[in-house]
């Protein structure tokens, strides 16, 4: 056995990978790059019937999306493959013959609608039907049947299953990273399937058989699987072989209210809950999230440094984390914090890469990102408007006024703004903006505020109307700073059409 660590991810492709499965692979891939390991997709498709089109492309494409690459798996083939467990299930077969060998499983026959009977039955009676030590005995199996009625329901094709015989009146005690020790008494375990007679394992066999062969040393899962563990621990004593260290993470809970966080939450209250989209589910990529702040926020569900840091790159979370400080209770989601972080990491973004991403919003709408001869102008526009904004599709509602005229103005604002005697203010502001040379920023403003003290105006009367002409509301950065950036014969133009209008 190698001494590296060696940690996976395992879905079922089942459908899109959830919010929840992304920070567990996440949790995954920070404890493997911390330890210098490997991080290894594998996906759990033994069950066909939920099988979905699409979903293995899908969880691979999130986890590239979210920057958290595997080191192996289905496309990136290792020593250990196939990676897919419906290309391993001839090795499974042999593993469930040497459980029956060691006398840790048996050959079960009860048809479904025996064990439905025993059900019912149970529940009339107010009991709950286990089937395990307690009545195996008297069920159809090879621990209650001859070898011979065994040997000849096997031959004639009976369908079957293995079942685990899991031991009677002892204590396990399992070890768990996140939780500490736990106690089981092994009299409440039911003997579970492990084998089908249709040739496929059940998830519990495949798991341990995979995680063994692929040399897995931590299972870093859902709290979903802590039910499992005590099966698991077991498994890999039949076999004798070491088991992994486990953990189980804690549930992500949703915003409000009790349980655990589901579409439908997302749906409700307007927040994805899946990294990209899937028919008509919006991810977070195309809601206009960063993946880095996908990624910030997803660590701070269910684990803490300890310090009252917040933003981490994914550097900072691998050299940072550890399975010690990982919650055991449940972690609230919070759709307005998941925004927070979005609007931290595009204000840390360089205007240059943000005017990048806004030259594809503004060529939708067939305008002219460089406005004329001006090359840094969408540029200039995006370091006026970033703080205001939390996704890059917000920089057309902050900054329309930049590309085109308004084409109306804000009634509360008029009826505030616009008084008798402003529109002749306005005439007299146009007579000065157009002696200026120089139409920069600081030069307009120590231009105009050196007219209005001449004046004796009040700046209440000529610079919100001002904004309102040109902004179209009361609205936008610093009026000079927009006046310098759209240039004298737009603003001039400006005036003098609010003029007519207004």
């Amino acid at each position: 056995m190698s001494h590296k660590v060696r940690v996976r991810f395992a879905p079922s492709p089942t459908g899109p990978l959830h919010i929840g499965g992304v920070r567990t692979a996440l949790f995954n891939y920070l404890f493997a790059k911390k330890n210098g390991g490997d991080f290894i997709l594998r996906i759990e498709d033994t069950d066909q019937n939920r099988y979905v089109e699409g979903a293995e492309q899908y969880t691979i494409d999130a986890l590239n999306w979210c920057n958290i690459p595997f080191d192996e798996g289905p496309g990136k083939e290792g020593a250990f493959g196939p990676y897919r467990q419906s290309e391993r299930k001839h090795l499974y077969k042999q593993y469930a013959d040497e459980l029956i060998t060691k006398g840790n499983a048996y050959y079960a026959f009860d048809t479904a609608d025996k064990l439905d009977f025993h059900r019912k039955d149970h529940e009339a009676k107010g009991k709950t039907f286990i089937y395990n030590w307690h009545n195996r005995l008297k069920l159809s199996n090879s621990l209650s049947l001859s070898s011979e009625e065994v040997k000849n329901k096997l031959d004639s094709g009976e369908a079957y299953v293995i079942r685990f015989k899991s031991p009677q009146d002892e204590t396990l005690h399992l070890k768990d990273s996140i939780r500490g020790d736990i106690k089981i008494d092994t009299n409440v375990l039911d003997d579970k399937v492990l084998f089908k007679s249709d040739g496929m394992p059940t998830y519990h066999l495949a798991n341990i058989v995979d995680d063994h062969l692929m040399e897995i040393t931590h299972v870093i899962r859902g709290e979903e699987w802590l039910p499992s563990l005590a099966l698991h621990q077991l498994l890999y004593d039949a076999f004798g072989w070491k088991a992994p260290e486990f953990s189980h993470l804690p549930l992500i809970m949703k915003p409000v209210g009790k349980g655990k966080l589901s579409k439908r939450d997302g749906d409700k209250l307007g927040f994805p809950v899946f990294p990209l989209s899937w028919n008509e589910s919006i991810g977070y990529k195309e809601t206009g999230y960063f993946p880095e702040a996908v990624i910030n926020f997803l660590a701070m569900l269910g684990w803490n440094p300890g310090t009252e840091q917040e933003i981490f790159s994914l550097k900072e979370l691998v050299n940072t984390f550890s399975l010690a400080r990982v919650n055991k209770s449940g972690a609230r989601f919070d759709p307005e914090k998941t925004k927070w972080y979005n609007q931290n990491y595009l204000q840390q973004k360089s205007n240059r890469e943000l005017a990048k991403l806004f030259a594809v919003e503004i060529k939708k709408r067939h305008i002219d990102p460089a406005q004329g001869d001006n090359k840094d102008y969408l540029q200039e526009v995006v370091s006026l408007i970033k703080e205001r904004a939390t996704f890059v599709s917000d920089f057309w509602d902050l900054s329309d006024y930049f590309f085109v005229h308004p084409s109306s103005y804000a009634e509360k604002a008029v009826k505030k703004q616009w008084k008798e005697g402003t529109a002749a203010i306005m005439n007299e502001l146009v007579a000065v903006l157009e002696t200026i040379t120089d139409f920069s920023s600081a030069n307009v403003e120590a231009v105009v505020k050196e007219w209005i003290a001449e004046k004796e105006l009040s700046f209440g009367k000529v610079m919100p109307p001002l904004r309102l002409i040109i902004v179209g509301d009361m609205k936008g950065p610093h009026i000079f700073d927009i006046l310098g950036l759209i240039g004298k014969e737009t603003s001039i133009l400006r005036i003098k059409k609010a003029v007519e209008i207004l």
